[in-house]
C-alpha cells in the first residue's frame, strides 16, 4: 500500500550508490490513490533516477519491480534489508538470519522499527523519527530522507562485525531451535 515519492527514489539512488556496496532494488510507482489501485512498475526509469544512475552501477546493483522477498532473503549473499518493517519481513529476516533497517511507510511498522531497533537491537536505523503516515494521499507532510541518512544507514547494515548482525544470526538460530520437534513454538501449540 505504501509508495515512495520520485523525490525520494532520487535520494535513495544517490545513497545506494555512494555506499559502493551491491544491491538488488525492488522499485515501484506509488499508486495515486492506493484505496483504487496497487502501485505500479515505473514506465521509465532513466526519467526517475539521477543520469548515468544506471551506467555507474550496472556492475553491482539492479533496480527491478517486485521481488520474492523470501527468496531473495534466502540467498546467503544478501548481507542486508531495508525493508519497511512490516512483521511479516520482520520475521522472514530474522529466519533468514538478515539485519534490517527499517523505513516505516505506514501503521505498525513505525512500532516495529522501534521495538527491532531500540528494544531488541536487531536492526539499525535509518532515522530516529518517523513523521506522517506514507500512504499515498496522505503522506504530504512527510519529510524527504536525505541520502546522506540513507547512505549512513546502509553502511552501518553492511557492516561485518556489528553487533546487530550478531544479535540477528542468534535470533535467526533461536527461531530454528523453537520450530525443531520439542522446541518452544511446537510446545506452545500442544498445549
Amino acid at each position: 500500500m505504501g509508495g515512495l515519492r520520485e523525490e525520494q527514489a532520487r535520494e535513495i539512488a544517490i545513497a545506494l550508490e555512494r555506499t559502493g556496496h551491491r544491491f538488488l532494488w525492488s522499485l515501484r510507482r506509488a499508486s495515486p490513490n492506493i484505496f483504487k489501485e496497487p502501485p505500479r512498475e515505473f514506465t521509465n526509469l532513466e526519467e526517475v533516477l539521477p543520469e548515468g544512475f544506471f551506467y555507474r552501477t550496472k556492475e553491482r546493483g539492479k533496480v527491478i519491480g517486485w521481488a520474492p522477498q523470501v527468496d531473495v532473503l534466502a540467498n546467503p549473499a544478501v548481507g542486508g534489508f531495508v525493508t519497511h518493517g512490516g512483521w511479516n519481513s520482520i520475521l522472514e529476516s530474522l529466519w533468514f538470519g538478515v539485519p534490517t533497517a527499517p523505513w516505516p511507510l505506514y501503521a505498525e511498522q513505525k512500532f516495529n522499527a522501534f521495538e527491532m531497533e531500540d528494544e531488541l537491537g536487531l536492526a539499525v536505523e535509518i532515522r530516529k523519527y518517523w513523521r506522517g503516515d506514507l500512504i499515498v494521499g496522505l503522506g504530504k507532510d512527510t519529510v524527504l530522507v536525505t541520502a546522506e541518512e540513507i547512505e549512513r544507514g546502509i553502511m552501518c547494515l553492511m557492516e561485518q562485525d556489528s553487533e546487530v548482525r550478531k544479535r540477528v544470526k542468534e535470533m535467526s538460530e533461536s527461531c530454528h531451535v523453537a520450530l525443531m520437534d520439542g522446541g518452544s513454538s511446537q510446545t506452545a501449540l500442544q498445549t
